[in-house]
């Protein structure tokens, strides 16, 4: 069975809402899958027994959950609406919506006892230094990101060798065999994960054809509406096909 993947690289943080509605709207897939777990898939939708209580998270997962609520209120956009926008549009669609991401609390648990006393200082300076620059640092970051993903990537592994491992390459390597086992089952899937796992992901699925869009092509009016041309492209050679 020919397999069409949509993969959308999102900030979790950015007001990018309208743009993943309108991918997943008009992809018309049969399956939405999201990077999140299951509770935190529970906890963005408010199903019911998603309450926590914070004092039972791992330090790191608090923390970075309020620089993800700071952030994304600088941007006007409220965490994680990048996923709730791909939920909500898939349901509308009809699509089933599939949760790919490796428990989180574990992972960040894992990550703070893997971590040397040097990545662990090297990580509280970079969070002062992002808590004191805001919004201007996490443009900044973005921008050298999306001009050499390569090289800044290179960068963070040598800083930050833990955090690499466990928060992308691990977290790449589950989500793209649960990419392969949805590829089953569905015919028509939008992925929807952050725009660092992208690239990762792809390379490992190699042979599967992917078409990508990116978190900077989004935050790009002009990129946005070549996007939605190629989108409304796609959609119109699929139907000749069929």
């Amino acid at each position: 069975m020919s397999v069409m993947i949509t993969m959308v690289g999102t900030g979790h943080v950015f007001k990018i809402f309208e743009q993943v509605a309108f991918i997943v709207k008009y992809t018309w897939p049969d399956a939405v899958l999201v990077e999140l777990d299951e509770r935190r898939y529970a906890a963005l939708t408010c199903d019911s027994g998603s309450d926590r209580d914070s004092e039972d998270l791992p330090r790191l997962y608090r923390e970075t959950a309020e620089y993800q609520d700071r952030m994304s209120k600088e941007n006007e956009a409220a965490t994680g609406s990048d996923m709730l926008a791909a939920i909500q549009t898939g349901r509308a669609a009809g699509a089933d919506i599939v949760c790919i991401d490796m428990d989180a609390e574990q992972t960040m648990r894992e990550v703070e006892e893997g971590m040397s006393s040097c990545e662990r200082m090297r990580y509280s300076v970079s969070s002062v230094t992002d808590r004191f620059f805001g919004r201007e640092r996490l443009k900044l970051t973005q921008s050298r990101f999306a001009a050499d993903e390569e090289k800044y990537v290179r960068k963070m592994r040598r800083r930050f060798p833990t955090l690499v491992e466990k928060l992308i390459d691990e977290r790449n390597e589950y989500m793209a065999e649960r990419i392969r086992e949805a590829s089953e089952k569905y015919k028509n899937m939008v992925v929807v994960v952050g725009d660092a796992h992208v690239k990762g992901i792809c390379e490992i699925l190699e042979g599967i054809d992917v078409y990508k869009i990116r978190l900077a092509d989004m935050m790009d009016q002009e990129r946005m509406n070549d996007i939605k041309s190629s989108i409304w492209n796609r959609k119109a050679e699929a139907q000749e096909w069929t």
